[in-house]
């Protein structure tokens, strides 16, 4: 199979329409600030849109001027505070409004994986900084 470079403007788009019609979509994200979790052009990931987001769910956003695939990190009322699994303090903020989808599952190697909470990458917030560098100097390079 071809692979194809689509922007981000035309895919995410057209993902967000298939999604709200009730449909999964599935593609390979770019980028790493959901490292060690999602490999950014390695990793697939299969999404559809849900009723209700909660904390730790990795979710696809439409920010101002950009797009983000992101774990909610906090959640007040229909405001959202978004935080990649790669970051160690950057965060995005939005309302649910702003949400086109929840990540299902995660593909790599041919199979499917649930995503998981993150409940204690979340916890380890205050080294995430130094996990992040053993795993891109040392792990990603294997």
């Amino acid at each position: 199979m071809d692979k194809r470079v689509i922007a981000n403007e035309i895919l995410l788009e057209e993902a967000a329409a298939l999604m709200t019609e009730g449909r999964d979509v599935t593609f390979t994200p770019l980028g790493s600030s959901m490292d060690p979790f999602i490999s950014g052009g390695k990793d697939s990931v299969t999404m559809r849109r849900m009723a209700d987001i909660e904390v730790g769910d990795i979710v696809l956003a439409r920010l101002p001027d950009r797009y983000v695939l992101h774990r909610v990190f906090r959640v007040e009322g229909d405001a959202l505070t978004l935080m990649g699994d790669g970051n160690v303090n950057i965060t995005e903020t939005c309302t649910k409004n702003d949400i086109l989808g929840t990540v299902t599952g995660i593909i790599r190697g041919g199979r499917e994986h649930a995503p998981g909470k993150a409940v204690l990458w979340r916890r380890l917030l205050p080294i995430r900084r130094y996990l992040l560098a053993f795993y891109r100097r040392i792990i990603k390079k294997i």
